[in-house]
C-alpha cells in the first residue's frame, strides 16, 4: 500500500475542534487511509465521529492517559490498519489547506526523509508561528523568516501534524506514557536523533494550532529564555519531565540553561514559591521520580 496514511488523533473535551479537524482531514487531496480517534474526555464525541464525512475508528479511553498515552493508543490503532505512514493530530490542530498531506508526502519522498513535520501557525494569524524556532542564536515567531528555508533538518515541533513512516516506531518506540504530558514530544525527537532517523520541518506547509507565546519568557533578549506553562498542572509536568530528559539524554547545555534561567526568572519576579516549586519538580525529574498522572499534586 504505497503512501497510505493512517491518522492518529487524540481528543479531550473539544467537540468543536474535533468537527473542524475531521472536516479538514476529509478535504485533503491525498485522502487518509483511515482515522483512529482516541477520546479520553468527559464529553464523548462518538456521535461527531459517526457523523464525520470520513470513516473514523472511534476509540474510547475511560482513563486519561495523558498526551503520551493517548497518542500511543491512537498510533497503535493506526499501525494496525497496515498504512505505510502515520499522521499524528491533536484535536485543536488542523491542516491549513487541503494539500497539506500531499505536500508532506512529496517532501518526504524527494528528500528521503522518514519523518516530516509542518510549520505550526497561530489561528487567525497565519504569518505568526505558534512556537518559535531558534535560528542563528535568535528566536523567531515570524513565518516569513523560516518559510524560505524549505526544510529545517533534524528539528521538529512534535506531535502536531508529524507524518511518520510506520516502521520508525519499531526503531524508536512509542511516546513514553510515563511522561504523561509536556516532554513526551521532546523525548521522541531526541530518540529520532539517536537512532539516526532522517527528519525535519517542511516550511512550505502548515497546521493551525493555538499559540504558546505566553509561555516564552525572555531573560537576556532572545539569547536566553525559559518556558513557563500557564497552569500549575502543566508547570509541574513540564519542569519534572525537563529534569528527567536532561538526565536520560545527558543534556548538559539544557541543564546549564535551566540552572541559570529558571532561578533568574523567578527571582526577578520576586517569586520564591515559584522557584521552590520549579526546583522540587525538576529535582524529581532528575531522580526519575513522580511519573504518570499525579492526582494529589498540589501547587
Amino acid at each position: 500500500m504505497q503512501n497510505t496514511v493512517a491518522v492518529a488523533a487524540l481528543t479531550f473535551d473539544r467537540p468543536g475542534d474535533v468537527r473542524t479537524l475531521l472536516g479538514a482531514l476529509a478535504r485533503q487531496t491525498h485522502a487518509p487511509h483511515s482515522i483512529s480517534l482516541v477520546d479520553a474526555g468527559t464529553q464523548p464525541v462518538d456521535q461527531i465521529a459517526a457523523d464525520a464525512p470520513v470513516p473514523v475508528t472511534y476509540l474510547r479511553s475511560e482513563a486519561n492517559l495523558g498526551g503520551a498515552g493517548g497518542f500511543s493508543y491512537a498510533i497503535l490503532s493506526a499501525l494496525a490498519s497496515g498504512a505505510e505512514w502515520v499522521w499524528i493530530m491533536d484535536d485543536d490542530a488542523h491542516p491549513e489547506d487541503p494539500s497539506c498531506l500531499a505536500t508532506l508526502l512529496a517532501a518526504a519522498e524527494s528528500r528521503g526523509l522518514e519523518v516530516v513535520v509542518p510549520l505550526i501557525v497561530a489561528p487567525g494569524e497565519p504569518s505568526k508561528l505558534s512556537f518559535p524556532f531558534r535560528l542563528d542564536g535568535h528566536l523567531t515567531h515570524e513565518r516569513s523568516v523560516v518559510e524560505p528555508l524549505g526544510l529545517i533538518e533534524n528539528v521538529g515541533q512534535f506531535f502536531n501534524g508529524a507524518l511518520i513512516r510506520s516502521d520508525v516506531f519499531f526503531k524508536v518506540g512509542l511516546p513514553d506514557l510515563r511522561l504523561f504530558i509536556r516532554g513526551d514530544e521532546v523525548d521522541f525527537m531526541l530518540r529520532l536523533r539517536q537512532a539516526n532517523v532522517s527528519f525535519g520541518t517542511v516550511t512550505t506547509v502548515a497546521l493551525t494550532h493555538p499559540a504558546g507565546w505566553g509561555e516564552v519568557k525572555e531573560l537576556v533578549g532572545d539569547r536566553l529564555h525559559v518556558l513557563v506553562p500557564e497552569t500549575p498542572f502543566k508547570r509541574f509536568y513540564y519542569f519534572r519531565n525537563r529534569g528527567y530528559l536532561t538526565r536520560k539524554h545527558l543534556r548538559l547545555k539544557s541543564f546549564v540553561a535551566d540552572a541559570v534561567g529558571y532561578p533568574l526568572y523567578f527571582l526577578k519576579r520576586g517569586d520564591p514559591k515559584g522557584l521552590a516549586q520549579w526546583a522540587g519538580a525538576y529535582w524529581a525529574g532528575l531522580r526519575g521520580a513522580k511519573f504518570g498522572p499525579l492526582k494529589d499534586q498540589k501547587f
